[in-house]
């Protein structure tokens, strides 16, 4: 390999190393976010780590976000295939005393929270978005 042309695969790899990092970090701070916006929004009904309460099912544990809606269900109706669709479900009737009410991200960031409290790998992975939630397969 000629000296140019290995400082060029050093400068490469060097970057591609910074940008891994960066998306690191930027997923890390989509979490932390996450659970700030919970404890305003969600914590209230949901627990303060989202172990559920009498107002509201768990969003973290061993019975959190299963594929049927339980039959003790007052808002949902829909199954949880992927994250994508804990997002819509959310997106459009939670916080229960104001649905909606919170910007795309902020639903996003909570998500990514409550996929990581949930040992979901890919909440770390990447940034929870439209696309990526709907490639995490719940069930």
């Amino acid at each position: 390999m000629t000296k140019s042309r290995s400082t060029l695969v050093a400068v490469f790899a060097v970057f591609a190393l910074a940008q891994w990092a960066t998306i690191a970090r930027a997923d890390e701070a989509q979490i932390a976010e996450g659970g700030k916006l919970f404890a305003k929004h969600c914590a209230k009904c949901h627990g303060k780590s989202g172990e559920g309460t009498k107002k509201a099912p768990a969003v973290v544990g061993k019975d959190a976000l299963p594929l049927q809606p339980p039959a003790t269900a007052k808002v949902r109706k829909t199954e949880f295939h992927t994250a994508q669709d804990v997002a819509e479900f959310v997106s459009t009737k939670m916080p229960a005393n104001k649905p909606g009410s919170l910007k795309p991200d902020e639903y996003y960031a909570i998500l990514a929270f409550d996929l990581n409290a949930n040992g979901v790998a890919d909440a770390k992975a990447k940034k929870i978005d439209a696309a990526t939630a709907a490639e995490i397969k719940l069930h």
